[in-house]
């Protein structure tokens, strides 16, 4: 009876205490997470509209006062970089390799994915933890041998110089976040679909792709935005490649611009606000789909 006692008094005052705690309605974790995620909001907000922000000044008001408010807002920043040929040649490069790559990684990931996850042969998990292990293989140690590969192959300067590697190394990222959805699509599925007369392919495009659109959704804004932002691979094969600096993707087209331009401050800040905008965007509209994609790949 001691005992029982000794055990169910401490019990018993923790329980009290927790009460206590829950009749006020503070959480002593809360605020401390709240302070995390509002740094984190800052460090990430803060730079973006500083960008966006001194685009609207004049470069002799940005150099009097690098924090100050535009006073007066300047339009004419934007206007000169809208009305630049140069800009809409880099917007119309970066949306070819962006679109060219994400149907790649989309395409051929999911296909990979179909057959490690749901088929049965030897070696599978080898072939998974080789693509596993892409993800631990930079793009910086194959510089040279890429770009000789590509020079060879006669893809240097071209758009597809850019989008074949871009593809190859997305796929790992890719492959590991789509596993997981299908193989948590049940096998009756699959029975059912047989019974009725459909070959595995149309299984395949039928069922599968339907089912595993959070994570199509996810590995597509994933690579559209890795290259929209891709600057040493387009470095390499672009402007090492002799292509025309009209036609270099954005993230060059800015280096470009902010290099001639280097003495108009408030002209690069609006090129490179402009340039970040459309992958933003992107990104931002498709932020739940994203969070769905990882959050059901983590369950899978």
């Amino acid at each position: 009876m001691t005992a029982t006692a000794a055990v169910t008094v401490p019990s018993s005052r923790r329980l009290r205490r927790h009460d206590r705690t829950a009749g006020t309605g503070v959480d002593w974790g809360q605020p401390f997470v709240y302070l995390v995620a509002l740094m984190i909001v800052i460090v990430s907000i803060v730079p973006v509209a500083y960008v966006w922000i001194g685009g609207f000044r004049s470069t002799p008001d940005i150099n009097a006062d690098p924090a100050g408010w535009p006073s007066p807002w300047i339009f004419d920043n934007y206007v000169r970089v809208l009305g630049s040929s140069r800009f809409w040649g880099s917007l119309f490069s970066s949306s070819v390799v962006g679109i060219g790559t994400t149907l790649g990684v989309v395409l051929l990931g999911v296909m990979a994915a179909f057959v490690i996850a749901r088929y049965d042969f030897r070696g599978r998990g080898v072939l998974y933890s080789l693509f596993a292990a892409g993800l631990m293989f930079p793009l910086t140690v194959a510089a040279l041998p890429l770009t000789i590969l590509l020079r060879d192959l006669g893809l240097q300067g071209s758009f597809l110089g850019v989008i074949i590697p871009q593809i190859a190394f997305a796929l790992p990222t890719t492959i590991i976040i789509l596993v997981p959805f299908l193989r948590a699509i049940p096998g009756e599925l699959e029975e059912a679909a047989a019974i009725d007369g459909a070959s595995r392919i149309g299984f395949f495009w039928r069922i599968i792709l339907p089912l595993s659109m959070p994570g199509l959704v996810t590995v597509g804004v994933l690579a559209f935005v890795g290259s929209w932002n891709a600057y040493l691979l387009p470095l390499l094969v672009m402007a090492a490649g002799g292509m025309p600096q009209d036609l270099w993707t954005l993230p060059l087209g800015v280096q470009q611009f902010s290099t001639q331009y280097s003495a108009d401050t408030g002209s690069v800040l609006a090129y490179t606000s402009l340039a970040m905008l459309p992958a933003l965007a992107f990104f931002l509209f498709a932020e739940k789909r994203i969070v769905g994609g990882l959050t059901g790949a983590v369950k899978g």
